[in-house]
């Protein structure tokens, strides 16, 4: 059972009238405080241009708990400790009057000058919040310092180097907390569970026994509302260059000496130094891309991506990426890592499946198939572990019939799932910065990137090229099928 450690802490959330902040963060801070993570003493700052007072915001706050209160404790206990100040990020009177406050909530509730500071706004005010935290004097206090930011964290490596350049000037790497809400999801980080913990596992986890490893990351939504964030990202951008490489570097790592931030990560990069880098013509072998057009899903017509608010009517912006990667390491030499990720599909799914080699002879008769031995574990949006395996079929003879094994996660006599943001919040308040992106990992992943992103900015694709409600391009089955593999469904 997790022992449940009190925080103590002044909480500052830039962009705090914004849709992450009340749904993600004031529930996730919420249920720390039902669980005994925060107390008595912790604050929370919310800061946004809007002229709000702090009766109003602590409105706010509670109605952004409606549908999770916990019995016995009363959301407007919570958000007492919450406090509002309308706030220019770009003038220095401003931080004047936030330092003010923050000294003055640190003494009322003996936070021992404890900062967590939580970027929740648009990427480019990083630099210039980072630098008035510095030159105010936000970071010179007794207690620690620390700095969560969202993705994106930069466009490219160019633009990701000037980012992190910016906040070195404020904040050590140990204090920069990357978020990738992916990482803190309760399958993702039982992977190294599954791995390390279980010899029969780990013994198989290598090119001997695996014939490849497919991560796909499904969505049935459109971009909706995000047209004008997606047209400067696309997929490959959005998903590709964090949440997938993160989850590959998980599976691809090498066993750490020690389940330690530092020896972690330092298995993390060298996973992804070894990814091989693809460039020019070699990006059409082991790429696809695709983009959504419009499409009837349960009877209801649905628009393309071109016909999405803030979207080019000509847009070139993939919104479905498959790729074929190659890990060149001595264990996982010759072994596809192939991913997929995209929106409009016939699913929501995140999963991960490992798919073992066959048996070298079928001794069950030349006319029976085997069914392949695959691991998958299920990430959202159910959470569990599946492993297809074969046996007899009941009666005479010697037919086979394959059979799933089966942990559900989320069953009702499993534990209660934490929210991802949750985790990583608690893990940040802790210092413990395991599954937060470190400045190695992500240039490493926009080098990577920057790579196939500079081929498809040159070429002109010819799109729409998969309908919505399909699960992609027909060229994203061909990429595995040339290799004599189908995507796992």
């Amino acid at each position: 059972m997790t022992e449940v450690k009190e925080q103590v802490a002044l909480i500052t959330i830039f962009g705090g009238t914004g849709d992450l902040a009340n749904r993600k963060l004031y529930p996730s801070l919420y249920h720390l405080f039902t669980k005994g993570f925060l107390k008595e003493n912790f604050a929370v700052i919310g800061t946004a241009r809007r002229p709000w007072t702090n009766d109003f915001f602590r409105e706010k706050v509670v109605e952004s708990l409606k549908g999770i209160e916990e019995e016995g404790f009363d959301p407007q206990d919570f958000a007492s400790h919450f406090y509002y100040q309308s706030h220019d990020v770009t003038n220095r009177e401003s931080y004047v009057q936030l330092k003010d406050l923050s000294d003055e909530l640190d003494k009322k509730y003996e936070l021992q000058g404890n900062r967590l500071f939580y970027l929740a706004m648009a990427p480019n005010f990083f630099g210039t919040i980072a630098s008035r935290l510095k030159s105010e004097g936000f970071v010179d206090n007794d207690g620690f310092s620390r700095l969560i930011i969202e993705k994106p964290f930069g466009r490219d490596l160019a633009s990701a180097q000037e980012l992190n350049e910016s906040l070195r000037q404020a904040f050590a790497e140990n204090e920069i907390y990357r978020i990738d809400h992916y990482l803190g999801k309760e399958m993702i980080q039982n992977i190294s569970v599954i791995r390390f913990a279980n010899s029969i596992i780990e013994s198989l986890w290598n090119n001997r026994y695996i014939d490849n490893v497919q991560v796909t990351l499904s969505e049935t939504l459109g971009v909706e509302d995000r047209g004008r964030y997606y047209e400067e990202s696309g997929a490959l951008r959005d998903m590709v260059q964090n949440h997938i490489l993160q989850i590959v570097s998980l599976l691809a790592m090498e066993p750490p000496i020690k389940l330690t931030t530092q020896e972690i990560r330092h298995e993390k990069v060298r996973a992804l130094r070894s990814l091989r880098v693809i460039e020019g013509e070699d990006v059409y072998k082991y790429f696809v891309r695709g983009q959504y057009g419009p499409g009837t899903v349960d009877g209801e017509q649905l628009e393309g991506y071109r016909q999405a608010e803030n979207v080019d009517p000509d847009s070139n912006t993939e919104t479905f990426v498959a790729a074929k990667l190659m890990i060149d390491n001595f264990r996982w030499s010759g072994v596809p890592f192939y991913i997929r990720t995209g929106k409009r599909l016939a699913k929501k799914a995140t999963q991960i499946a490992i798919q073992f080699k066959s048996v070298p002879m079928n001794l069950f008769g030349g006319q029976q198939s085997l069914a392949g031995n695959v691991l998958v574990i299920h990430i959202q949006p159910d959470e569990g572990i599946t492993l297809h395996m074969n046996v007899k079929e009941p009666g005479q003879g010697m037919l086979t019939m394959p059979i799933n094994l089966n942990y559900a996660h989320s069953s009702p006599d499993g534990m209660n799932t934490p929210e991802a943001y949750e985790k990583l919040i608690q893990d940040c308040l802790n210092g413990d910065a395991t599954y937060f992106s470190h400045w190695d990992e992500v240039s490493l992943s926009w080098n990577f990137v920057d790579k196939v992103a500079n081929v498809w900015s040159n070429t002109k694709e010819h799109f729409p090229n998969y309908t919505s409600g399909t699960m992609g391009p027909k060229e994203a089955d061909k990429l595995v099928a040339q290799d004599g593999f189908e995507w796992f469904e």
